[in-house]
This record gives structure tokens, sequence and C-alpha cells, in this order.
């Protein structure tokens, strides 16, 4: 079996040899550029099939970087898993909202790395089913991995679309963030991962719903539930 590519562009040399370090032990082929056009020019060209960015980079920073991979069609389906030193709410969202399926904050310790990256990678390969969706004017296509408004097409992250699926799928239950975040992102819950997580990538997720929004409902202390039609 081919090793998985990971591309890693981050200009901090000691985060580049401890993160390779962690993933070449777990079998991965790890590639590292420390400017951000150089990055950028190298996922183009080489398709890896899982991006580490640091959001503070020379050249260009991550954010530019992550909309011009999700903007292009030979890179908008690999996985971005964002590095960032700051821990401001709105670094993370900004992140989310153009695309990033993931974010970590600095320092963070190379065990959680690898368990976020291989929830990543594995539900990227996860087959779709033939299953469509519906309630009112919104409606997913999982055959097609499409998702209309009002039979136009809303444009979601991966993580967005995983969720809505997630949510739609149990027909008006009651989902925990704890059941998502495993359902979803595939994290190991012996794993301090902030569940907060779920609820930024919600907060996306409604913007984009317009008129639909409303259905995603948050039950206080517990998680979420998609109201169906009766």
């Amino acid at each position: 079996m081919a090793k998985e590519k990971i591309l890693m562009i981050e200009d901090e040399k000691n985060i580049v040899e401890l993160v390779k370090y962690n993933l070449e032990e777990q079998g991965y082929s790890v590639a590292a550029e420390m400017r951000g056009d150089q990055g950028l020019q190298r996922a183009i060209k080489e398709i890896p099939d899982l991006i580490l960015l640091d959001l503070m980079l020379p050249g260009m920073n991550g954010i530019d970087i992550c909309k011009t991979l999700k903007n292009n069609e030979k890179t908008s389906h690999v996985p971005v898993i964002m590095l960032t030193a700051k821990s401001e709410e709105l670094d993370k969202v900004l992140g989310l909202e153009i695309g990033a399926d993931d974010y970590m904050t600095k320092p963070f310790s190379p065990r959680e790395l690898v368990a976020r990256i291989k929830a990543v990678l594995r539900r990227g390969q996860e087959r779709q089913t033939d299953t469509v969706l519906k309630a009112g004017t919104l409606e997913v296509d999982d055959s097609r991995h499409v998702v209309k408004l009002k039979n136009k097409v809303v444009e979601l992250t991966a993580k967005e679309y995983d969720l809505l699926k997630a949510l739609m799928e149990v027909k008006g239950r009651v989902v925990t963030r704890e059941h998502l975040l495993d359902h979803v992102w595939g994290y190991d819950q012996s794993l301090n991962i902030e569940t907060r997580t779920v609820d930024m990538h919600i907060g996306q997720l409604r913007k984009k719903l317009k008129n639909e929004a409303e259905r995603i409902v948050t039950v206080k202390n517990v998680g979420y539930r998609f109201e169906i039609d009766e």
C-alpha cells in the first residue's frame, strides 16, 4: 500500500522536524516547505493527501493559501489542517469559513496531531451512499455529494457537509457534541478535544443554510437536533 503523502507548510524548523519525525513513524510520507508561496506551488503540482498549513508564513499567509487551494479544482478536495500560534476565536472561525477541515493551536502534542490527521483522512476515504435527504427546501444528495437550497447548489466545506448529513440522518433525534466529534471528526475521546469545534462549524453551516438554518436547534448542555418535516 502506498504511503499517504502529507505536505507541511510551516516556517518553524523545530516544529517541522518534530512533526515530520512523528508522522514518518506512523508510516506517512512527509514533505515540507517553509515559504507560503512555495508551499502553494508544491501543493498544486504534487496534490498531497493532506496539508498541514501554518497561518503566519513568509511569502503568502495561510488564509490566502487555503482560499486558493479550495478554489482550485485540482486541490479543492485535499483536506487542510491549519496550524496557528494564535488562540483567538476569530482566527479559528476565519480558517473554518474558507474551507479548512480542522485547526490546531500551537503548542500541540504530536499524538493529538496524528489522531486528527488519521480522522480527517479516514473520513475522506469513506464511501458515499445513494441516500437523498430532504427537509423543506433543503436537499442533500450523498451520491453526488451535493447540497441544494431551493434547487440552488450550496457550497459547503467537507466538515459542514458531514455535520449536516449526520444531523439529518438521525431524523429529529438529539445528537451530542461528543457524538458529532466522534462521528464527523473520528476523534479519540481520550484526547482533550474542544467540543467548541462542533459549535464553530455549526455556526458557519447555519449561515449557509439561510431560510432553513432554524432547523438546526441547539439543545442546551447537550448538543443539536435537526427538525424534520412532520
